[in-house]
C-alpha cells in the first residue's frame, strides 16, 4: 500500500503531496481568449523544476532574492515555487506601487532579478531601473519590447533540468522549515515599507491547522482568485488550498470577477471587507429598481438576512428564512456561481449586516485576522464548526498564543511569528518583546475565553483634549454603511471634538435625487453645495451618532469631491486608509472645520 505522504515543513513541500494525493487536470487556471486554460498537477511540478534550472542556469545563488511584479495568474506559482526549489527568496511586490516604492523596495531587497508580468506593469518600473544597486536581471511573462521573454528562461531550464536536478534534489534535503522562504513588504499605512522575513515553517504551520481542522470544502472545489497573491493573506490561503487538492481559478480582471465566478462555478473566494460592502450595495440598488409585488418580497427577504442569526434561529425566523431563500436568495446565488459558498474576508473589519446578508444567502463569509508579521492568521471563524460569530474574527488558531495586554493590544506568539524585518534589528526588537511577544498596534478583546474581537489600531486611537478617547475605524465603518457614503476618515486629535472626512457615493445620490424628482447637478462642486445633498449626508451622520458615545459623536464633517484609491493615494494595496497621506492631501480642509492654522 502506498505510503501517505508526509506532513509539508517546506512550503515546496507542497508539490510532493499534491502529486502523490491528487490528478487534477484544472488545478491552475486562467483566462485567454478561448475561455479557461488550464495547467494539471503535473504542468505545476514540471515548471516549478524548470524554472528552479532556469534561474541556477543563469549563476544565480542560494539566497539570492528574486523579484515579481504581476497580477495573479498561474505563471506566479510556479516561479514561486521554482524560486524556493532553487535555494532562493521569492519577494512578490504589488504592481500597483509609485515609481518612489519600487526604487525603495528592490534596492532594499538587494534584488538579483526581476520577473515582470505584463507591460503596462513594467512600463511603472522601468523608469527606476537604471537606479538599482544591484543592476539585476530583467525578464517578462508577456512579450515586451527590449525584455527578454519568459519562454527563453524555460527553455533554458528544460536545457539544463538533468545538470541542475542534483542540486534541486540537495535543496530538497537541506533546506530548512527555518530558512527565509520570502520577504514580503508591508502596504506602508503608516510610513516606509518593512520587508518582513518569513521561513517555511512560518508559513506551513499557519495554513496547515487551517486545511487539516478547519474547512469543509475538499479537492472537488474550485476557488476564483483575484486578491495580490503578493499578500500574505491571499498567499498563504492558496498555499493552504493547494494542499487540500483545491483548484484556482484567476479572475480574468476586477471587472470580470461576477463573470468568471459564474462561468467557472466558484465554491468560493478571499476578499477584503470593501469588495463585499459593493457587493452589498449592488444587491440593495437591484431592489430600488423594482415594483410592486416583486420589491414587497425582495425588502421583506432584505430584511430577514441583515437579521440572520446564526446560532439562535427560532422556529418562526426559520420558517420566514426559508421561504425567502426559495424566492430571493436562490436567485442571489444565481447570479454569482449558483452554488452555496465559502469565502473568507480579511484586512480589516467587516459591518456586520454585510456578514448577515450574505450568510443568509449561503454564501458564508468567515472572518479572519492577522497581519503579514504572523503569516498571517491568528484567528479565523470556522466552517467546519459551522460557527460564524458575527463581531469577533473568530477562534485563536491551536497553534497561536494571543493576549491582551494592560492597554488593549492584542499580543501574539507562536511558530507563524515572523524571523524578523530584514535589515532593520532594531524595529524587530521594538516589535517583539523579550518574552517573545509581538505586539500588533491592534486593539482588541478575547470573548468567551476563545473568540478574538479587534476594535481599532492602537497607532490610530487619538485623544480629544478632553481626554476622552476616539477609536476611529469602529465610527468609520459605522459611517460606510450608509448607501450614501463609499468612505470617511475621522479626525480630531488633540482638538474638543470629533470631525469627519466623508467621501460620497454620487452614483447613490444620483438616484435619491431621481426619486425626488429634483435635477441632478452638473458637477461634483455644484452637487456638495445643493442644500438636499447636505440633508442627506447630514441624516446619515445623525444615525451613525445615535449609535456613539457623546464624545464619539460626529460633530462636524466636510464632503470631499474626490475617489479615493490605491492609485491616487489615499488607501493601500489592501484598501486601508492611509491617514497619513489623507491628512496631507485635506490639510486646508482640516484646517478649516477647527477654525485655525495648524502649523
Amino acid at each position: 500500500m502506498e505510503q501517505e505522504p508526509k506532513l509539508p515543513t517546506r512550503i515546496f513541500d507542497i508539490l510532493d503531496v499534491i502529486s502523490a494525493k491528487y490528478d487534477k487536470p484544472d488545478f491552475f487556471a486562467k483566462r485567454d481568449g478561448n475561455g479557461w486554460k488550464t495547467y494539471s498537477i503535473q504542468d505545476y511540478v514540471q515548471y516549478s523544476h524548470t524554472i528552479a534550472a532556469a534561474f541556477l542556469e543563469l549563476g544565480l545563488q542560494k539566497g539570492d532574492k528574486i523579484v515579481t511584479i504581476m497580477r495573479n495568474r498561474p505563471a506566479w506559482n510556479f516561479l514561486d515555487m521554482g524560486i524556493m526549489l532553487a535555494g532562493m527568496i521569492h519577494v512578490p511586490v504589488y504592481p500597483t506601487l509609485n515609481p518612489e516604492d519600487y526604487r525603495y523596495i528592490l534596492n532594499h531587497c538587494d534584488c538579483k532579478c526581476i520577473v515582470f508580468g505584463m507591460e503596462s506593469i513594467y512600463r511603472r518600473v522601468e523608469k527606476v531601473l537604471p537606479d538599482i544597486e544591484q543592476h539585476p536581471m530583467v525578464y517578462a511573462l508577456d512579450n515586451i519590447e527590449g525584455l527578454t521573454p519568459s519562454a527563453e528562461l524555460l527553455e533554458k531550464g528544460r536545457q539544463n533540468l538533468e545538470k541542475w536536478m542534483p542540486v534541486i534534489e540537495e535543496n530538497k534535503r537541506t533546506i530548512s522549515p527555518d530558512d527565509v522562504a520570502t520577504i514580503i513588504y508591508t502596504s506602508g499605512t503608516t510610513g516606509r515599507s518593512k520587508g518582513v522575513m518569513l521561513t517555511h515553517k512560518n508559513i506551513c504551520s499557519n495554513f496547515l491547522p487551517i486545511a487539516l481542522e478547519y474547512q469543509l470544502l475538499d479537492y472537488r472545489a474550485k476557488m476564483l482568485s483575484f486578491l495580490p497573491l503578493c499578500h500574505v493573506y491571499e498567499r498563504t490561503v492558496n498555499y493552504h488550498y493547494q494542499f487540500m487538492g483545491v483548484s484556482h481559478y484567476y479572475a480574468g480582471s476586477l471587472a470580470t470577477i461576477a463573470k468568471d465566478m459564474k462561468d467557472m462555478k466558484a465554491d468560493g473566494f478571499c476578499a477584503v471587507p470593501r469588495v463585499f460592502e459593493m457587493m452589498y450595495d449592488k444587491i440593495e440598488a437591484a431592489g430600488k429598481n423594482l415594483k410592486g409585488p416583486k420589491k414587497w418580497i425582495f425588502d421583506w427577504a432584505f430584511r430577514i438576512a441583515t437579521r440572520y442569526d446564526y446560532e439562535n434561529p427560532n422556529k418562526l425566523y426559520q420558517y420566514k428564512y426559508e421561504i425567502a431563500d426559495k424566492l430571493v436568495y436562490s436567485k442571489w446565488r444565481e447570479n454569482l456561481s449558483g452554488k452555496e459558498m465559502t469565502v473568507v474576508s480579511g484586512g480589516s473589519s467587516i459591518p456586520e449586516k454585510v456578514i448577515r446578508l450574505f450568510t443568509a444567502a449561503k454564501v458564508r463569509i468567515y472572518e479572519g485576522y492577522g497581519l503579514t508579521e504572523t503569516s498571517p492568521v491568528i484567528a479565523v471563524n470556522v466552517p467546519r464548526k459551522h460557527m460564524i460569530r458575527v463581531g469577533c474574527v473568530g477562534e485563536i488558531l491551536p497553534t497561536v498564543e494571543c493576549k491582551i495586554a494592560p492597554d488593549g493590544e492584542i499580543l501574539t506568539k507562536g511558530p507563524c511569528l515572523m524571523k524578523g524585518y530584514y535589515k532593520d534589528e532594531a524595529y524587530t526588537r521594538e516589535v517583539i518583546d523579550e518574552e517573545g511577544w509581538f505586539h500588533t498596534g491592534d486593539i482588541g478583546t478575547i470573548v468567551d475565553g476563545k473568540f478574538l474581537k479587534v476594535t481599532d489600531r492602537k497607532k490610530e486611537i487619538f485623544k480629544l483634549s478632553l481626554g476622552k478617547y476616539i477609536a476611529p475605524q469602529v465610527v468609520e465603518t459605522k459611517l460606510r454603511e450608509s448607501p450614501f457614503v463609499d468612505n470617511a476618515m475621522v479626525i480630531g486629535e488633540n482638538e474638543k471634538f470629533a470631525s469627519a472626512l466623508i467621501v460620497p457615493l454620487f452614483d447613490k445620490m444620483d438616484e435619491a435625487f431621481k426619486k425626488r424628482r429634483i435635477e441632478i447637478p452638473k458637477d461634483r462642486t455644484e452637487y456638495m453645495n445643493h442644500p438636499y445633498f447636505m440633508q442627506l449626508i447630514s441624516r446619515e451622520v445623525d444615525l451613525v451618532n445615535k449609535t456613539l458615545a457623546d464624545h464619539e459623536q460626529i460633530k462636524r464633517f466636510r464632503l470631499i469631491g474626490d475617489v479615493w484609491s490605491t492609485e491616487s493615494g489615499e488607501l493601500s494595496q489592501t484598501l486601508k486608509l492611509k491617514r497619513k497621506v489623507i491628512y496631507q492631501k485635506y490639510d486646508s480642509i482640516c484646517r478649516e472645520i477647527y477654525n485655525y492654522d495648524k502649523n
